[in-house]
């Protein structure tokens, strides 16, 4: 994906969140989960870059949403075991960005008022660029 491509999904949920009255940190990541933006508005606390990278990462290497990954994972279910894998983030805020039937990148979010807003704003993120990368 496109750098310019990547800053605008990230502003995109910056701006998603802010409108909701919440500032947080946004990580937009390639196919392979290296960072390729990374924002954090003012007041947005420490650790929120941490985690929207995790986040990020977790959704472009599982090639799915972390709110899903959350549940699938949970204690006693069959995948509980990914939980532990270094680098995985199971909570709600990644998003992978697959338009076309490719998969772009992901966009993670934290900072949010818990994870279903997390998650709503990077979804803004992927709505924002879905067009650019659709063929």
């Amino acid at each position: 994906m496109a750098p310019e491509t990547a800053l605008k999904a990230a502003q995109a949920s910056l701006a998603s969140c802010r409108a909701q009255g919440f500032q947080v940190a946004v990580a937009v990541v390639d196919r392979t989960g290296l960072p390729q933006v990374v924002l954090r508005d003012r007041f947005a606390g420490a650790h929120t870059v941490d985690m929207a990278i995790g986040k990020a990462w977790t959704a472009a290497s599982f090639r799915r949403g972390t709110t899903e990954l959350a549940v699938e994972t949970q204690a006693g279910r069959p995948m509980s075991g990914i939980r532990a894998l270094p680098r995985v983030i199971a909570a709600a805020g990644g998003v992978p960005i697959d338009e076309g039937g490719t998969l772009w990148g992901a966009i993670g979010v934290s900072g949010g008022p818990g994870g279903e807003a997390d998650d709503a704003c990077a979804r803004a993120g992927v709505k924002a660029v879905a067009d650019e990368l659709s063929f």
